[in-house]
């Protein structure tokens, strides 16, 4: 230590003299102490006050300048160093080493850059704001042939993309064609690894999206999942996971998804679907997850109905009823959730026997099938009567929906039971269905659900409640008045956020429900009649229309 000490205080001294070759020998000196003990060497050198000569040092023109930056790097490492190192004014000289054409010089410079802002988002902006990508990208097209310096760029691109900031900077750059040709040269699991790592955060960008499909970065994705998908080594089974995965976070994009569609006839789109039917659960789930991507507009989904595709998910389920994957079982269900989002679809898919398949999985205990299964369902009886009154007759659906409806824990679940129990009444309008959901003890839900904060739960469960009320009120009383439908229907009704539509429902469900004893004391207890007087200065006319045809119906029964 007594050596390093005297170092320093030579360094001191020839730093100001510019003594080169004096220089030289302590910072030798230093890089040695730093190897033998790095938390040590480096506390005597923030003690003695050095860390701010190395600006001065850092000359894009001086034979220093290789192990100044080096010895930045090492120093770098002791977290407790890195503020002392930003103290002294070290970022901006090294930003500027970044245009040096010294290999060395921008090999020990990136790492010294990359110590100091480790960990620290803050300095990693500071680096974006002063330009380190553009200039970054630019070295990994020059120095694409020199691997540590490639690397050294990489584990920067890693770290930068992480960055919200960083992306809009990445898109303006040609930063996918060299990460493309340079994932294409690749051999070792490990380099291809480091590359995916940058590709991951990046494709989260629309724009990169586009542009990492068009310098083709699919075709290699798919060279690899060809490679890897009978391998049985632990890299090849990584490297299979890693690149369907990207594969579908590219499809993410609505530009990079289209482009990729085709029209239904792209070769991507056609090797896709092939990964459906493998016998490898992690090429089914990016298959499945792929389709649901495709299915984002009307056009694409009567395409793959048209041609097929329902069959192949639902062969794909049907393998997972006993195996059991519940990831695999989630992306189908999505995709076929959003296939049937199109009016044209549905009775295409309930022909095909959608409904009967996805009804293998009401069992399941796991909350995210329990929602895409209710998603599923629903979307299929949008507007479709027929088959609205046979899953609405189905006792043990009903009885299932129910208990989902109290699922406390599970929000996305609860609501959308709801959705469904209220869906099959709307578009079923069937006595049948009314008596199965009353029997099951349906009915307090959906007067619960017209308390929701979503306007349009509100709305599906108070035009359901008025079908109950409409087809079988003898039934329903018992449990309209338990569930406390009255006093619900006087505070939507009081309520001037109600929008207009919850309004008038209210006021249809008050007069249907009329016919009805203690429910119609209840309204008059309530007085609703001075609300619904109010009403009729509403200004959506069909509201005050309504709210006139109220008035007189409460008068004349009063």
């Amino acid at each position: 230590m007594d050596n390093l000490s005297d170092a320093l205080e030579k360094l001191k001294i020839a730093s100001t003299d510019s003594a080169t070759d004096s220089v030289e020998s302590c910072l030798d000196c230093l890089l040695k102490a730093l190897a033998n003990n790095s938390t040590e060497a480096s506390m005597k050198i923030h003690e003695m006050g050095v860390l701010p000569l190395f600006p001065t040092l850092l000359h894009p023109q001086s034979s220093c300048t290789p192990k100044v930056a080096n010895i930045i790097a090492e120093v770098a490492k002791n977290e407790f160093m890195r503020s002392p190192c930003v103290e002294a004014g070290l970022i901006p000289p090294l930003v500027q080493l970044l245009n040096s054409t010294d290999q060395e010089v921008l090999l020990q410079t990136g790492r010294a850059l990359g110590n100091i802002c480790y960990d620290s988002h803050s300095l990693q902006a500071q680096l974006i704001s002063m330009g380190v990508i553009p200039t970054l990208v630019r070295l990994l097209g020059i120095h694409s042939h020199n691997t540590a310096l490639t690397e050294m760029c990489l584990i920067a691109f890693g770290n930068l993309a992480e960055l919200e900031s960083s992306k809009e900077q990445f898109a303006s750059t040609n930063i996918a064609e060299e990460l493309v040709h340079l994932f294409q040269k690749q051999m070792e699991h490990e380099k291809k690894e480091m590359i995916f790592e940058v590709l991951a955060p990046l494709a989260e960008n629309d724009v990169i999206k586009l542009q990492l499909v068009e310098a083709g970065l699919v075709e290699c994705l798919l060279e690899v999942v060809a490679q890897t998908v009978d391998g049985e080594r632990e890299e090849d089974i990584a490297q299979l996971k890693t690149a369907s995965d990207l594969m579908v976070l590219l499809l993410l994009g609505d530009e990079s998804m289209q482009k990729l569609f085709e029209g239904g006839k792209g070769s991507v789109f056609q090797r896709v679907l092939s990964w459906v039917p493998s016998h490898n659960h992690q090429l089914q789930l990016a298959g499945a997850l792929a389709i649901a991507n495709f299915a984002r507009n009307d056009g694409n989904c009567i395409h793959m109905v048209d041609t097929g595709i329902v069959q192949k998910l639902l062969e794909l389920l049907d393998r997972h009823v006993e195996e059991g994957n519940v990831t695999v079982q989630h992306a189908a269900l999505s995709a076929l959730r959003n296939l049937a989002i199109p009016v044209v679809n549905k009775s295409k898919m309930l022909s095909a026997g959608v409904a009967d398949v996805v009804l293998k999985f009401l069992q399941s205990e796991m909350p995210p099938v329990q929602f895409k299964l209710l998603g599923t369902l629903r979307m299929l009886i949008d507007t479709q009567a027929e088959a609205a009154d046979h899953l609405g007759t189905n006792g043990k659906l009903v009885e299932r929906l129910v208990e989902w409806c109290e699922a406390k824990d599970h929000a996305g679940v609860m609501g959308e039971s709801n959705r469904l129990l209220s869906a099959l009444i709307r578009h079923s309008k069937s006595k049948e269905v009314v008596r199965t959901v009353i029997q099951g003890g349906g009915v307090k839900h959906l007067v619960t659900m017209a308390t929701s904060e979503h306007m349009i739960m509100q709305n599906e469960a108070l035009v359901a409640l008025g079908l109950i009320a409409a087809l079988d009120l003898v039934a329903a009383e018992k449990d309209l008045v338990g569930a406390g439908l009255v006093s619900v229907l006087h505070k939507l009704l009081s309520d001037e956020r109600s929008a207009p539509e919850i309004k008038y429902n209210s006021m249809i469900l008050i007069c249907a429900v009329m016919g009805s004893e203690p429910l119609h004391k209840e309204v008059q207890s309530l007085e609703f009649i001075n609300i619904v007087s109010k009403l009729r200065a509403h200004e959506n006319k069909t509201v005050s229309h309504q709210a006139s045809l109220t008035e007189q119906r409460l008068t004349a029964q009063s």
